[in-house]
């Protein structure tokens, strides 16, 4: 089954492409999502992060945790690092684990959402990346809506590899200014291509 990573920068629609995926046929999973499940005060990574961090009377509520987490990682880069050593290769792990529960299952790929592919490195897992783009203040404007700030936008985009970057390294990019519709028609195109059912 072809695997095919969705990455980008913040608020350009990777999630949307994904669900265009799903409606195609596609398995699909969430980095995100991924991480939230990893994030449990009672896993084995769980106790090791309450070690990591010092996190006191961590409470059985997962999201507790997980803003204890962010409340100790949000101004301490190298504590972030420290967490984002731990925590990837399990994230990587996981969705390996995923991909061999379903390989056999009646899907047309499997789509991982993935905005830190290319600073993980682990895009050779993938027969395909595609990087989703959108004008910077189109992706400020999106993310704003939100509920978050400007300065949480430009402290993300801080912490990524640059948009053009991503775009340069994928197997294809899709600019997404415009509807949903017109992303639907791109993801289409995509699929429709050589390239891709090479």
């Amino acid at each position: 089954m072809k695997k095919i990573a969705i990455t980008g920068g913040i608020a350009t629609g990777k999630s949307s492409v994904c669900q265009i995926f799903k409606e195609l046929g596609a398995f699909t999973v969430s980095a995100d999502a991924v991480v939230h499940d990893l994030l449990n005060p009672s896993t084995d990574l769980g106790k090791k992060i309450t070690v990591l961090l010092h996190i006191e009377n961590s409470s059985d509520r997962p999201e507790v945790f997980r803003k204890a987490i962010a409340d100790k990682v949000f101004e301490d880069r190298k504590l972030l690092q420290e967490l984002e050593n731990i925590l990837h290769p399990e994230v990587c792990k996981e969705i390996r684990r995923q991909y061999e529960r379903i390989k056999s299952q009646k899907y047309t790929y499997f789509v991982v959402e993935i905005p830190l592919l290319f600073e993980i490195h682990d895009e050779h897992f993938y027969d395909v990346v595609i990087t989703v783009l959108a004008d910077e203040e189109i992706a400020r404007k999106r993310f704003t809506m939100q509920g978050f700030s400007k300065e949480d936008f430009e402290r993300r985009m801080r912490r990524q590899m640059s948009p053009k970057e991503k775009a340069a390294r994928a197997t294809f990019t899709i600019l997404n200014n415009g509807s949903l519709e017109d992303l639907r028609q791109e993801v289409i195109k995509i699929q429709e291509t050589k390239r891709f059912k090479l």
